[in-house]
C-alpha cells in the first residue's frame, strides 16, 4: 500500500497516511450504502410496502414504524458495545463485511414482497430490521476509518465529500428505478415513458420490490474499492480478550462522560437535532402529498431535487468545515434549517406569507404553481443544509475524541442518534392528531432545531481539538 507521510506541526513526529486512491476507495461506501436510505426506507419499497402488502395504507405506516423503531433499540444498545470491542481488536474491515452481509441479504428478501400477501408482512419487515440493523452498524465502523486516511485538517472534506458522494449515489439509484424499472400499473410506463426493463410485471410491483435486489447488488460492487484499496487497523488482540477490554473501556468511558461536559453536552445537542433532522425528512413528503396533492412522480422528482442540493451542500460544507471549523457550519446548517422551516409553515396551496396567489390546477404542469415552486427552493435549502449538519457532526466528533477510541464514541453517536429517533414522529403525529392540522404538527420541529442550537452554543469545541 502506498502511502504519504506527513510531519504533524505540534507533535513534532510523523504519522502515515495512505495515498488518494485508498481515500477515494473509502469514500465510495457512502455511494454503496446510500441506495438503502433512498430506495427503501424513503422513496420506493417503503410506500409500496404501505400502500399495496399491508391490508391498508394506515396499518402499513404503523407496522413500517414499529420495525423502524425495534430495529433503532438494537442499534442504539448495541452500537456502542460493538464500538468499543473493535477499538480493541484494531480492525473495522471484518466488521463492515459482516454488517454489510446482513444489509445485502435483507435487501435481496424484500424481492419476495408481492403486493396482496398478508403472509409476508412478517418475513418482510424482519428482513427491513435486518438490513437497517446491517448498514447502521456498517456505518459505524466505517466512519471510524477516517481519522487514519487524511490529517486532522482535512477530515472535514472527507466527511463532506462522503456525503455528498453518498447524494449522488442516491440520486443515480432512483433515477434508474424510477425512470427504468418501475412502471404505473395503470399505464404500464416508467417515469421516462418506457416499458421495465428486464420485463419486470407492473401489475404485481414487480419494479418496486426490485428496489430490494439493487440495493444488495449496488453495496456488494460499490463497497469492493474499499476492502481493496483501503488500509485497515492491524489485528491487535484476539476477539474473546478484545471484548472484555472494549466492554470495560466502553463501562469507563460511559463513567467519565459526566466530567467530559463538552463531549456530553455535543452528544445530546446530536440526539435532539438529529431526531429533528429525521423527523424533517421522514414528514416533508407527507406535508407536501397532503398540501399540494403531490402524486408519487412529483415526490420521487422532489426527492431527486433535494437530493442534488444535498450534494452541491455536503461538498461546500465539507470545504467550510475545513476552513471554519464544524461547529460554526452545524450552527449555520441549523439557523438555515429552522428559518426554512418557518416559512414552509407560511406557504400553503393558495398563499405564500399570508398573500393569495393563484393554486395549482389538478392535473397542471409539474410545480406550477407559485407555492408548489416556493415549497420545493426551501425543500432544495433543507436538503443543502442536511448534508453539511451530518456531515460536519461525525467531523466534529472526530476532532473532539481519543484517536484510540474512535469507533467506541461512533458508538456513543450512533446511539444518540437513534436512541429518541421516535420522540420527533411521536410529537408531530401527536400534535397533527390533536389540532387536526399539518402545520402545527410541523412546527414541532422548531423546538428540536432552537434547543440543539442552545446546546451547541455551549460547547468548547477548541478544548478538545486534537493535533
Amino acid at each position: 500500500m502506498a502511502v504519504t507521510t506527513i510531519e504533524t506541526s505540534d507533535a513534532a513526529q510523523q504519522r502515515v497516511y495512505p495515498r488518494r486512491a485508498a481515500v477515494v476507495s473509502w469514500i465510495f461506501f457512502d455511494w454503496a450504502a446510500q441506495p438503502y436510505f433512498t430506495l427503501i426506507t424513503t422513496f420506493v419499497f417503503a410506500p409500496y410496502f404501505a400502500a399495496h402488502v399491508a391490508p391498508d395504507a394506515a396499518s402499513g405506516q404503523a407496522l413500517w414504524g414499529f420495525a423502524t423503531a425495534a430495529a433503532g433499540i438494537v442499534i442504539a444498545l448495541l452500537s456502542p458495545v460493538f464500538g468499543a470491542i473493535a477499538d480493541a481488536t484494531g480492525r473495522r474491515k471484518p466488521w463492515i463485511a459482516a454488517f454489510g452481509a446482513m444489509l445485502v441479504v435483507g435487501s435481496c428478501l424484500m424481492w419476495i414482497g408481492r403486493p396482496g400477501a398478508p403472509e409476508l408482512i412478517v418475513p418482510l419487515l424482519a428482513a427491513y430490521v435486518l438490513a437497517t440493523i446491517g448498514v447502521e452498524f456498517a456505518t459505524v465502523f466505517n466512519n471510524a476509518m477516517m481519522p487514519t486516511l487524511v490529517p486532522p485538517e482535512r477530515i472535514g472534506r472527507l466527511s463532506g465529500t462522503g456525503w455528498a458522494t453518498g447524494y449522488i449515489g442516491g440520486i443515480v439509484s432512483l433515477i434508474l428505478v424510477l425512470g427504468f424499472l418501475a412502471a404505473n400499473p395503470d399505464s404500464g410506463r416508467t417515469l421516462f415513458g418506457l416499458q421495465p426493463l428486464f420485463g419486470l410485471d407492473p401489475v404485481t410491483h414487480e419494479g418496486d420490490r426490485i428496489s430490494g435486489p439493487l440495493t444488495g447488488l449496488w453495496f456488494i460492487v460499490f463497497v469492493l474499492p474499499m476492502f481493496l484499496f483501503t488500509p485497515d487497523y492491524p489485528a491487535r488482540h484476539r476477539l474473546g480478550a478484545a471484548m472484555r477490554e472494549g466492554l470495560g473501556q466502553l463501562q469507563a468511558t460511559l463513567r467519565s462522560l459526566p466530567q467530559q461536559r463538552d463531549i456530553a453536552l455535543f452528544l445530546i445537542a446530536n440526539m435532539i437535532y438529529t431526531d429533528g433532522l429525521v423527523s424533517l425528512f421522514a414528514f416533508g413528503g407527507i406535508y407536501a402529498a397532503g398540501t399540494f396533492g403531490w402524486n408519487t412522480i412529483q415526490i420521487g422528482t422532489f426527492g431527486i431535487i433535494l437530493a442534488a442540493a444535498g450534494t452541491l451542500g455536503g461538498w461546500f460544507g465539507g470545504k467550510l468545515d475545513d476552513r471554519l471549523g464544524p461547529k460554526r457550519v452545524i450552527a449555520g446548517s441549523m439557523t438555515l434549517l429552522l428559518l426554512a422551516i418557518i416559512a414552509i409553515l407560511l406557504v400553503s396551496r393558495d398563499s405564500i406569507l399570508f398573500i393569495p396567489v393563484t393554486p395549482a390546477m389538478p392535473g397542471g404542469p409539474l410545480f406550477a404553481s407559485l407555492p408548489e415552486r416556493a415549497y420545493l427552493l426551501l425543500g432544495c435549502i433543507i436538503g443543502a443544509c442536511g448534508a453539511p449538519l451530518q456531515a460536519a457532526s461525525r467531523s466534529l466528533l472526530i476532532r473532539m475524541v481519543p484517536r484510540d477510541q474512535v469507533a467506541q464514541y461512533f458508538g456513543l453517536f450512533a446511539l444518540t442518534g437513534k436512541v429518541t429517533s421516535f420522540i420527533g414522529p411521536l410529537l408531530i403525529g401527536t400534535v397533527t392528531a390533536l389540532t387536526a392540522s399539518q402545520k402545527a404538527g410541523m412546527a414541532v420541529l422548531v423546538l428540536f432545531f432552537a434547543a440543539g442550537l442552545l446546546l451547541l452554543a455551549r460547547v468548547n469545541a477548541h478544548g478538545h481539538a486534537r493535533a
